[in-house]
């Protein structure tokens, strides 16, 4: 299911929930599990800079521990440097999961997301960006994604999609969690480089459906189609007693 957090909105666009409104929305979002952050701009980019290289090396002992051919005791040390390191990094941590960190000012953190969390070391990590038609990303996904010999996972395939289209619902000012995604596998998508992009189809109140397709070089190797419901928790919190409020857009 789709994990969802506020961006800005863009000059000339929806004007953000402010005031009160926003005040309850925030309490709503926390109450499901959302929690507010307290690190202004410059201190989330020290976090960005510390935390990004650190997930990065993970990814690459992930990688290398699936494809080393070391001699034996070189594992057995490489093992034993690796659960010191391990310790080392419980000696102080978060209770639970990392979640989706949520700004007034209304941007979001969802760096323990599992496609484009910046401490996730299971994340390839996606960076997605708006254009004309909905959202795009260019990735890498290498070994630690195989499902067949040489090829992504199905599973991978579906998990980076539904996270594309649920980017492109936000991006657009419609977001929701997934309710339904069907995929089409037209061929096998070979490990590498790829890319992936989704798009609004329709709308319909508080449902969204967009589609997306992903593929390489050659062409289009899977398409998808989901729909999206904004929660009720969001709807009851975004709803006064005039009507429905401006709806924030999630993009993170």
């Amino acid at each position: 299911m789709r994990s969802w957090s506020i961006a800005p909105i863009p000059r000339g666009g929806r004007q953000p929930i402010s005031g009160p409104d926003r005040n309850v929305f925030y309490a709503a979002a926390v109450d499901t599990g959302y929690r507010m952050d307290d690190l202004d701009p410059e201190q989330v980019e020290v976090e960005r800079a510390l935390y990004g290289p650190l997930t990065q090396a993970i990814r690459e002992l992930v990688d290398a521990g699936i494809r080393t051919t070391v001699a034996p005791d070189e594992v057995r040390r490489a093992q034993a440097e690796i659960e010191a390191i391990t310790a080392r990094l419980r000696a102080s941590q978060l209770p639970g999961p990392y979640g989706v960190r949520l700004r007034t000012d209304g941007r979001g953190r969802a760096w323990g997301n599992t496609v484009v969390g910046l401490r996730n070391a299971i994340a390839p990590p996606l960076v997605v960006t708006a254009d004309e038609r909905g959202v795009r990303s260019d990735f890498h996904l290498g070994a630690p994604y195989e499902g067949p010999p040489t090829s992504v996972h199905g599973g991978v395939l579906a998990l980076v999609l539904d996270q594309l289209l649920g980017e492109a619902v936000g991006a657009a000012g419609k977001p929701g969690m997934t309710a339904t995604l069907s995929l089409n596998y037209r061929r096998r998508t070979p490990l590498g480089d790829l890319w992936a992009t989704a798009w609004i189809e329709r709308v319909d109140g508080i449902k969204t459906w967009a589609r997306g397709e992903m593929g390489d070089a050659e062409g289009v190797t899977v398409e998808a189609e989901g729909l999206f419901i904004l929660p009720r928790w969001a709807r009851e919190a975004l709803t006064d007693g005039d009507g429905e409020l401006p709806t924030p857009r999630f993009f993170e």
